[in-house]
């Protein structure tokens, strides 16, 4: 297959995949927007709310579609199709393993941000799905695609999600801080069982 209608056909297929992602958080959004409100952290109580999420993607994705521009790179054809196997490799089970913790923390779903993190009232910790192999599962999964896409797609837009997305491990941190406090000895056990990031290191 000619090396441009292949990287054609992998673009548009991520793209409908990160569609339907997006599609699953912002339902999921609607929906945290109508539960009664638990433990919050930081501003969450305040700032967390669909509006919030409404402006501020409005303008993060207003950012990105302004810089979706090729970098300036001059790629032989092998390296062309190692980074785009490669990228494949990377973009595809990276998303599929967000999309997985999304599906499996299902009601509990929510967004938190710098500002601070919002549980529900009633909240329960998630420890099945992906949530097995790692606390983090949503997260690790976006990284790993932002790094994929990255390889992909070479544009500005992608190496600015990529770094920016190294920067989830800070709002982890914020988030395990809030389920520590919620449930105590039952986060404490998880904690202990599974790892943050690296679903190798609880064979060590």
């Amino acid at each position: 297959m000619n090396l441009d209608i292949a990287q054609r056909w992998v673009g548009w297929a991520g793209a409908a995949l990160l569609a339907v992602f997006l599609a699953l958080v912002f339902w999921g959004l609607a929906q945290a927007d109508r539960r009664p409100r638990g433990r919050a952290t930081g501003w969450g109580d305040r700032v967390l709310r669909l509006p919030f999420y409404l402006v501020a993607s409005v303008l993060y994705f207003g950012f990105c579609f302004l810089i979706w521009r090729p970098l300036p790179l001059s790629l032989s054809p092998a390296m062309r199709t190692a980074a785009l196997a490669l990228g494949t490799l990377l973009y595809f089970p990276g998303l599929g393993l967000a999309l997985w913790g999304r599906l499996a923390l299902g009601r509990m779903y929510n967004v938190s941000s710098g500002f601070g993190v919002q549980l529900y009232a009633g909240h329960r910790l998630a420890t099945g799905g992906p949530f097995r192999i790692v606390r983090h599962p949503m997260y690790l999964g976006i990284i790993v695609a932002a790094l994929g896409g990255l390889l992909i797609y070479h544009t500005w837009t992608t190496l600015f999600l990529a770094v920016n997305f190294l920067f989830l491990r800070l709002r982890a941190r914020r988030e395990e801080q809030a389920l520590a406090a919620e449930f105590g000895a039952e986060w404490e056990a998880y904690r202990r069982r599974v790892p943050g990031w690296n679903p190798l290191a609880r064979r060590f």
